[in-house]
């Protein structure tokens, strides 16, 4: 939906490995935030795109600030849609995330995924997830993530992306990375988003960025009355960070 109203951009949206049509890491290998750094950029050289700008959204988010933060001189702008930065978790903690992890992977390992008689069961149950959509969305979201069988349909999403982290960056760690951000960075939120008191704290932390919150959900960006401001928002982020990088 946001797409449609970027006329004036080549728009690049890979499935992250463990999602949509991309392949599984190997079996039993832990999803680390920071391998997704290295597979986008990895891309990026294949694609010889030696600039560009970053939009991600969530998870995507704090992809996009690491990718940032150790690539300076390749990002042109940041726009960060309903996230900032990778979950974070206190040094005091990190022994217990580790244990809690791995109990969850060998929970994860005798588990057999669930299946829908229907593609429209599937549908609706996304819709009302954790994070709710319209249905119309739902269905968008749920095309690239499940497979028919024999027995029905079956989410072909790698189990193992639902794990807790064994290891986690803490918000000390993840502010260094924020403060040597170069790119002007514009920081979208939604008025009933993921946003915590942690995120506005951190978000002191980049040089140039901008704040601008939206009505909605998670995925504001996916909903019909609020895309249309946040397009017109992003268009001028873009174009103003392009004016500035060419400098």
């Amino acid at each position: 939906m946001l797409a449609e109203h970027l006329p004036d951009y080549h728009l690049i949206a890979p499935d992250l490995a463990g999602h949509g049509f991309s392949g599984h890491r190997p079996l039993g290998t832990p999803y680390y935030v920071w391998d997704n750094v290295s597979d986008v950029l990895a891309m990026a050289d294949h694609l010889e795109l030696n600039q560009f700008h970053l939009v991600g959204h969530s998870m995507g988010a704090g992809i996009a600030s690491l990718i940032a933060a150790v690539a300076p001189e390749r990002v042109i702008s940041v726009a960060l849609l309903d996230g900032l930065v990778p979950v974070t978790t206190p040094e005091e903690y990190c022994p217990q995330q580790m244990v809690m992890a791995l109990r969850q992977r060998q929970r994860i390992a005798s588990r057999t995924g669930r299946v829908y008689a229907s593609f429209g069961d599937a549908v609706a149950v996304r819709a009302k997830s954790q994070y709710p959509v319209a249905k119309k969305v739902a269905h968008a979201l749920v095309k690239r993530s499940l497979t028919q069988a024999k027995d029905g349909w079956r989410w072909h999403t790698d189990p193992y992306l639902f794990a807790p982290s064994v290891l986690r960056l803490t918000e000390g760690q993840v502010a260094e990375f924020l403060k040597v951000i170069k790119s002007p960075v514009g920081l979208y939120l939604a008025e009933k988003g993921i946003a915590t008191e942690q995120t506005h704290q951190l978000a002191n932390c980049v040089t140039d960025l901008e704040l601008t919150v939206f009505k909605g959900g998670h995925h504001f960006h996916l909903e019909e009355k609020p895309v249309m401001k946040l397009a017109k928002c992003l268009n001028i982020h873009l174009k103003r960070s392009s004016m500035i990088f060419g400098q």
